[in-house]
C-alpha cells in the first residue's frame, strides 16, 4: 500500500513536472491597444500573426513566440494611421511585433484559473527590450485562454513622439490581449 502511494505521488509529481506546450489561433486572439491624449483616447488593434508557448506547469523556464503584424495597426483614421505606420511604428521596415518568454513565475493550473508574470523580450521597431508581463491563464479540457493587460513605454524605447503643438499624447501605449488556443504535449 505505501508503494503505490508513493509510485502514485511520484507519477504525478513527473506529470506536473512535463513540458507543455500552447499553441495560439490567430482567428482567436485580439489585440488593443490605448493610447492617451489630451483631447481624446485612441484606440486600435493589431491582428495576430502566431504564437506558441512551450513552459512547465510548475513554473520556471519558458520558450516560444507571439507574432503581431505590425502592418495591420489600425485606429478607424486613415491619416493617424499612415503616420503611425510611416513614422512611429515603421512598419515596412519592422513588419513584426514579438514576445519570445523566457520564463514564468507562479503555477500554471492545468486545470482552471491561473494568475502568473510571464518574463521575455518584447521587440518592436527594431528594438529588443526585457520585461515582464502579468497574465490571467484559464485551461479547460486542453483549451486555454490567456488574457493579459501591460504598458509599452514606445517614446523611451526610441519610437517618434507623436505630439503636435495642440495634441499631447501619453508616454505609453496600453496592450490589451485575449489569445485561445489549445494546450498539446511537447514531446
Amino acid at each position: 500500500m505505501i508503494k503505490r502511494t508513493i509510485l502514485f505521488l511520484l507519477a504525478s509529481l513527473w506529470l506536473h513536472a512535463e513540458e507543455v506546450q500552447v499553441q495560439f489561433s490567430p482567428s482567436d486572439a485580439h489585440i488593443q491597444y490605448t493610447l492617451d491624449s489630451v483631447l481624446h483616447t485612441v484606440k486600435g488593434t493589431f491582428r495576430f500573426k502566431s504564437g506558441s508557448i512551450r513552459f512547465e506547469p510548475a513554473g520556471g523556464q519558458a520558450s516560444g513566440m507571439l507574432i503581431a503584424d505590425a502592418a495591420s495597426g489600425e485606429s478607424g483614421d486613415h491619416a493617424r494611421d499612415n503616420r503611425m505606420h510611416k513614422e512611429i511604428i515603421q512598419s515596412t521596415k519592422y513588419p513584426e511585433i514579438t514576445f519570445a518568454p523566457d520564463s514564468i513565475d507562479g503555477r500554471v493550473n492545468m486545470n482552471g484559473d491561473s494568475t502568473i508574470q510571464v518574463h521575455g523580450t518584447f521587440g518592436i521597431h527594431g528594438g529588443l527590450h526585457e520585461m515582464t508581463i502579468p497574465a490571467q491563464v484559464h485551461i479547460e479540457n486542453g483549451a486555454v485562454n490567456l488574457t493579459t493587460s501591460f504598458k509599452i513605454p514606445y517614446i523611451a524605447w526610441g519610437m517618434t513622439n507623436p505630439s503636435t503643438l495642440f495634441l499631447r499624447v501619453g508616454n505609453t501605449v496600453r496592450i490589451d490581449m485575449q489569445a485561445a488556443g489549445k494546450l498539446e504535449s511537447a514531446q
